[in-house]
């Protein structure tokens, strides 16, 4: 059976940062592709990074870039998702997300088949 799950969410203030964890089981995870989204109440569910099977592509949605940083460790079948500089508009709970294909997509989550329970990150002073 597989399971994604998310950790390192919390209370940060503006500028600070947090370094969120998502470990799978039951899977290979060199062998997925992984995303991750985040959702606010009343909005649509926004994707945020992607990293790919194949080549490592990444992806960064325009207002993260330079300030996020997506990485895997698959030895430990875990992705993390630095944030940095982080704003109040940041505020969401984050879904990690992995799909069996080559290249991800941040555009279409449809193409996700095992999603984490979420972790709430709030940026508040």
């Amino acid at each position: 059976q597989v399971q994604l799950v998310e950790s390192g969410g919390g209370l940060v203030q503006p500028g600070g940062s947090l370094r969120l964890s998502c470990i799978a089981s039951g899977v290979a995870l060199d062998e997925y592709s992984i995303g991750w989204f985040r959702q606010t109440p009343g909005k649509e569910r926004e994707g945020v990074s992607c990293i790919s099977a194949a080549d490592g592509y990444i992806y960064y949605l325009d207002s993260v870039e330079g300030r996020f940083i997506i990485s895997r460790d698959n030895a430990k079948n875990t992705v993390h998702l630095e944030m940095n500089s982080l704003e109040p508009e940041d505020t969401a709970v984050y879904y990690c997300a992995a799909v069996k294909r080559r290249l991800c997509s941040v555009y279409i989550d449809e193409i996700y088949n095992y999603w984490g329970q979420g972790t709430q990150v709030t940026v508040s002073s």
